[in-house]
């Protein structure tokens, strides 16, 4: 049985979630499911692509800078430890705790837009578009569609963080920000796949 928290001295009873098999919502973990096996798609096609032309794509590969992917990597890698911090907060009913991770995972977070938008810049200052061979599409289209995700995620952080000083933390609201979470590791996760993808493997 899921309890209800109690307020006691600007927090709330710990929330218990062991009841519940998984953590957040399960029409969350369809859609992650559904969306990761999507890109397992759009990675199958570029491993046949590499394949056949494996100089075109390790010559392109070269044109993109490891180390703006790498500190996207720690960027979303730091950002998801203070979503498992903020998700710890909401179980414990600790509101403080709830708000200033929330706040920190976003401003973190934040900096992958950045590094992301002043490589998409540099990409087409040096006159590097999607149409520029077949590897700088599917850069740009596996980017793109993962950027859209990140903002979808940023999107959800913010929900959460209004309703985090708003709502009361009961169950309902740990459901919300569990799976927001859930959402948030996706992003991560894909990232963590496309870097090495993307920009470190080199042709065999």
């Amino acid at each position: 049985m899921v309890a209800t928290p109690i307020a006691v001295s600007g927090k709330s009873a710990a929330v218990q979630s062991s009841a519940r098999p998984i953590p957040g919502d399960a029409g969350v973990w369809v859609f992650i499911t559904a969306d990761i096996c999507a890109f397992a798609l759009f990675f199958l096609l570029f491993t046949i692509g590499r394949v056949q032309q494996p100089a075109l794509y390790d010559h392109s590969r070269q044109a993109l800078d490891p180390n703006l992917g790498l500190l996207n990597t720690l960027i979303l890698l730091t950002s998801s430890w203070f979503m498992v911090r903020a998700v710890q907060a909401a179980r414990e009913g600790d509101r403080r705790r709830i708000g200033l991770n929330l706040m920190l995972a976003m401003v973190v977070g934040a900096g992958f837009a950045v590094v992301k938008v002043f490589e998409y810049g540099e990409k087409f200052a040096a006159g590097i578009t999607m149409l520029t061979n077949e590897f700088f599409t599917y850069y740009f289209v596996f980017t793109g569609i993962h950027f859209l995700h990140f903002l979808i995620g940023m999107g959800a952080l913010a929900v959460c963080l209004a309703k985090s000083s708003k709502s009361e933390l009961d169950a309902r609201y740990v459901t919300w920000i569990e799976a927001t979470g859930t959402y948030w590791h996706m992003v991560d996760l894909l990232w963590i796949v496309l870097f090495p993808m993307l920009y470190l493997l080199r042709a065999a």
